[in-house]
């Protein structure tokens, strides 16, 4: 079964910088507007079996899971870091809906006119003002975080008995340690780092923030302000200095997952209409660059072969009917060529196989990597950056010479759909080499005969 003879792959789509992002921003608005109907089974050339949706709730077999995106958006794309924070986002949500409701009501939700009244309130007051909402008052009431309350970290540093509050149903490690020697409590390094990190990014953008609070996961989003958003965080996201402001000061107020609408659609525009398509491009490919250009090759010389045949031919006393021959050269390379042209291999489709990727090649072959999938933190949503400059298939792969790149190991394609997209692309391929060689070889015969041997 194949698609239609009209298909054509998805189009290669440019990544949008921050600073041109409001060239895309009735693109992003009419997204808004139907996120929940929009799929990406309307970009020309996806099938619904592999859109978006699917791709993300794990129903795709190799080479197109989750963990061939998140490879894909490493390796190929360097922008792992907009998946990784679109994950973590459908897990807070989920996480942060189950809360018992007297949690819930410390982060009130973050709506569009709170949010135009408090950058209104900031404009007229001062920044450092600002205006809780009458339940948190309620609750804040008679507490270090009442309005007004100052909490530094130094106070709590000074008065070793002095317990800071703990912020509900996140780790159940406090960000303190204390140490006995001298009495004092003093914070870890790991978590000094994000809450200056954190803190710097609130002090950049001109808002207040208070290390310290009762509201839900208030530590982890700090954490993912200092990998997210805040400058040079190690998985910094591409946004504009607009957006960055706009969500630093919804965190200011509530740790509701509310605060991050506006970055989550930007997030899951990217993704879904840039790097997804992008993707589905890449994976049709199922040879590595050498056997893509090698492929390219033999079809170039099963051209020239199919022309030399029917010239020789020609110039001979044989008859116009052997000049059919020549067809067979060009069926092959004009064939072979096209294939090549969309990034396939015809031997390696008649199999339905693939290459091994580079990373893919030596996740078993020693020890030192065979634990490359367990030491990989792609969907830590709180970890490293996602450089992989210093891993070590990169070394080995350069080593390979020329030839065992070309005829690298292979993998059978599970994917179904996949293989109806490569089935539809090898039989245009046919169809358009049959016409081309039968209109190179009709020309070739109404050439009279040369008779010169």
């Amino acid at each position: 079964m194949v698609y239609s003879l009209t298909y054509r792959r998805p189009a290669h789509v440019p990544r949008a910088d921050s600073t041109h992002s409001s060239t895309i921003s009735d693109e992003k608005n009419s997204f808004d507007e139907s996120v929940h109907s929009a799929s990406s089974a309307s970009i020309a050339g996806i099938p619904e079996a592999l859109s978006f949706d699917r791709v993300i709730a794990g129903g795709t077999c190799p080479p197109c899971t989750t963990r061939d995106f998140m490879n894909y958006l490493i390796y190929i794309e360097h922008a792992a870091e907009n998946l990784q924070f679109f994950l973590w986002y459908r897990d807070y949500a989920e996480r942060f809906a189950i809360l018992p409701s007297r949690e819930k009501a410390l982060a009130p939700e973050w709506t569009i006119s709170q949010a135009e009244a408090e950058v209104l309130a900031a404009q007229t007051n001062g920044v450092g003002q600002k205006k809780l909402s009458p339940e948190t008052a309620a609750i804040f009431k008679g507490t270090d975080f009442a309005p007004g309350s100052k909490v530094t970290v130094s106070e709590y540093a000074g008065n070793p008995f002095n317990t800071p509050p703990m912020t509900p149903t996140t780790e159940a490690t406090s960000i303190f340690s204390s140490e006995q020697g001298d009495g004092k409590s003093v914070i870890t390094n790991s978590n000094t780092s994000h809450i200056s990190k954190a803190a710097g990014a609130f002090e950049n953008a001109d808002l207040k923030w208070q290390p310290f609070t009762v509201q839900p996961f208030r530590e982890e989003v700090s954490r993912i302000i200092a990998t997210y958003v805040a400058d040079g965080g190690p998985r910094q996201l591409n946004l504009s200095s607009r957006e960055r402001a706009a969500l630093l000061h919804a965190l200011e107020n509530t740790t509701h997952p509310s605060a991050f609408r506006n970055i989550v659609s930007t997030v899951e525009w990217s993704l879904r209409y840039q790097a997804h398509p992008n993707f589905i491009r890449w994976t049709i490919c199922n040879g590595n660059r050498p056997r893509v250009i090698f492929a390219r090759g033999l079809g170039v010389g099963g051209i020239v072969g199919g022309t030399i045949a029917a010239v020789l031919i020609t110039l001979s006393g044989a008859g116009r009917g052997w000049r059919v021959l020549s067809a067979i050269g060009f069926v092959f390379g004009i064939a072979t060529l096209i294939a090549a042209w969309k990034g396939m291999c015809v031997v390696l489709h008649g199999m339905h196989h693939r290459h091994l990727r580079p990373w893919e090649l030596f996740a078993d072959s020693d020890d030192s990597s065979s634990h490359y999938e367990l030491k990989k933190s792609s969907f830590d949503s709180l970890g490293s950056s996602n450089s992989y400059e210093d891993e070590p298939w990169i070394a080995k792969y350069e080593k390979r010479n020329i030839v065992r790149k070309v005829f690298d190991r292979e993998v059978w394609i599970q994917e179904p759909a996949l293989r109806q997209i490569q089935d539809t692309i090898f039989i245009q391929a046919i169809g358009a080499s049959i016409l081309i060689s039968a209109i190179a070889v009709g020309i070739f015969v109404a050439f009279p005969r040369g008779n010169y041997y």
